[in-house]
This record gives structure tokens, C-alpha cells and sequence, in this order.
């Protein structure tokens, strides 16, 4: 590790140590925060441990609710990160395999789209794929509507504690493989555990620098 990036591990550190409070859901554009600080966004197919990992970063076990029943997880959730106010972060909606009627999974698709591709404020999305089931469609289809918003993302691999290590070195390597065929991924694919806590201080050095562009 370089000096300058041992600084921003250090400094993320101690911020994610702060405080992290949750601010409010937004169920539709109009109850968005007022855009006076930088966004990083988290998205994942539902159930992929975005809750987990969100928890995870801010070293809190319930910041973000984690639930077994994919879809729980309805509107935009921000929270403030250190006071005064550095950064925030957005839970979005799960996508996928939402237990919902399909006119209540097209208004989460339909929010989720405007958010990205009109909020100025959001400077990174974080795309989550599950370790154990590599890239899908439905992350596909997430990865069009980024690249097609012109919004930067990295993709992160979730739950890597659940396969052999055989395995998580092909899926890490399918995944770098298919970051390369998108315009607007970012080129290093993260590896993480929320329950080991993998790849989470690297992570939040990631998310802060990220949040400073």
C-alpha cells in the first residue's frame, strides 16, 4: 500500500467510525434530500447483502436494515456520513427478485432510473453481484441503464466467504472480464464479506475517494 492510499484508508477509517445517521426514504423524486452533498449509491439484485455490506462499511449492526425476504428494501434510504456533513449514502431498491406486484417493481425501476440519471449530486454507484451466482441478466440490465446514464460504478462482489476460493478467483475474473465491455465500470472489481469483513476497509477508502471527485 502507497503512502497516499494508506492516507485515505486512515482517513475513511476514522470517518465510517463517526457518525453515520439515517436521514430519510424517498418513495418518489419529489421527498429527495436537498443536493447539498455528494452521493455514492449502493445497487444489487435483491438479497445480495447490500444491507449487510452498508452495515459492514459503517462498523453499526443495524444502520441499514437487512431482511431474508428479497425486495424489503422499497425506496431511496440516505444516510449522513460524519458531522458536519462529508458525504451520503443511498440504499436503492433491490432489483430482481422483488416479492411484489409488478406495478409496484416498475415504480421502484422507474425511481431508481430518474434518480440516476438526473441526480448531479451522485458521483459513484456501487453495483453488487453475489459471489456464489457471478454477473446475471438483471445486473446486466443494471449495467446498461449506468452506462447509458454516463454514471461511474464499480462492481462489488458480495458474500465471498460462502465459495471455495477456487471459485471466487473465477467469478472474480468473469467479473473483471465484463466490467471491460462497459463504458462507464470502473476497472477494479472489489471482493468482500460483510461477515468476515473482507475487503471492507479497502472498500471504504474506495467509497471515499469516490465521494471527493
Amino acid at each position: 500500500m502507497n503512502e497516499e492510499m494508506a492516507e485515505l484508508t486512515e482517513r475513511a477509517r476514522k470517518l465510517f467510525s463517526g457518525p453515520v445517521t439515517f436521514l430519510k426514504s424517498a418513495p418518489s423524486l419529489q421527498f429527495l434530500p436537498d443536493p447539498d452533498a455528494p452521493e455514492i449509491a449502493f445497487a444489487g439484485r435483491s438479497n445480495v447483502g447490500k444491507s449487510s455490506l452498508l452495515n459492514a462499511l459503517v462498523g453499526r449492526k443495524a444502520i441499514a436494515r437487512t431482511s431474508v425476504t428479497p425486495g424489503r428494501t422499497q425506496e431511496l434510504n440516505f444516510f449522513d456520513v460524519a458531522e458536519p456533513l462529508k458525504f451520503r449514502l443511498v440504499d436503492m431498491p433491490g432489483y430482481g427478485f422483488a416479492k411484489a406486484p409488478p406495478k409496484v417493481v416498475e415504480t421502484w425501476r422507474r425511481l431508481v432510473r430518474d434518480y440516476l440519471r438526473g441526480r448531479v449530486e451522485l458521483k459513484r454507484t456501487l453495483v453488487l453481484i453475489d459471489s456464489r451466482h457471478g454477473v446475471k441478466q438483471v445486473d446486466l440490465d443494471m449495467m446498461e441503464m449506468l452506462d447509458q446514464a454516463a454514471v461511474g460504478y464499480r462492481l462489488v462482489l458480495t458474500k465471498a466467504d460462502k465459495i471455495k476460493a477456487s471459485e471466487l478467483e473465477a467469478v472474480h475474473a468473469a467479473t473483471i472480464a465484463e466490467a471491460r465491455k462497459h463504458p462507464a465500470a470502473f476497472p477494479v472489481v472489489h471482493v468482500t464479506s460483510s461477515e468476515k469483513g473482507l475487503g471492507i476497509e479497502e472498500l471504504r477508502a474506495a467509497v471515499l475517494g469516490d465521494s471527493e471527485l
